[in-house]
């Protein structure tokens, strides 16, 4: 079985896509079309259909006009390796965006993402609770995610 997210956006979608695959290594935009007869969401040509992928994650997208916008309810994770790498993707995605805690973000196009370091799960998950209660609470106050502090954390 496949199983492939769809996004639905309001206008801009291969720009979006275009940025998105640009960014995150093994990304790649497989095919953009046109409908050319009229839908229900609009008249012949006003509708666009796309399939990507975002590292190994298959996705479609739809631009057709308004209709829900994108909310918290759907983000996509980004498991980085590196402060470099989080850096890096940051800065690009909230470009027009916003910033919000704990690593989340959203793009100009409204879509959320978490930026977020491997380490993190890794040092959450560690078998001394105070340890990882203190990664917690440093987690819960930073926005932008920042490796070299959350290690300083789990040491105390």
């Amino acid at each position: 079985m496949k199983v492939t997210q769809h996004l639905w956006f309001e206008k801009d979608m291969e720009s979006a896509i275009r940025f998105y695959t640009s960014l995150i290594p093994g990304s790649s935009l497989s095919w953009v079309s046109t409908i050319p007869a009229d839908t229900p969401s609009g008249p012949a040509g006003s509708v666009k259909l796309a399939a990507f992928t975002l590292g190994d994650q298959r996705y479609m997208a739809i631009e057709a006009g308004p209709l829900d916008p994108f909310n918290h309810s759907f983000s996509i994770v980004l498991e980085c390796e590196t402060q470099a790498e989080i850096d890096r993707l940051w800065e690009a995605l909230k470009e027009g965006g916003a910033t919000e805690q704990c690593g989340w973000l959203k793009d100009r196009w409204g879509l959320s993402w978490q930026v977020t370091p491997k380490r993190l799960g890794e040092l959450m998950g560690d078998a001394d609770p105070a340890k990882a209660k203190r990664v917690t609470e440093a987690m819960l106050k930073m926005v932008k995610f920042d490796i070299a502090g959350l290690e300083a954390a789990a040491k105390g």
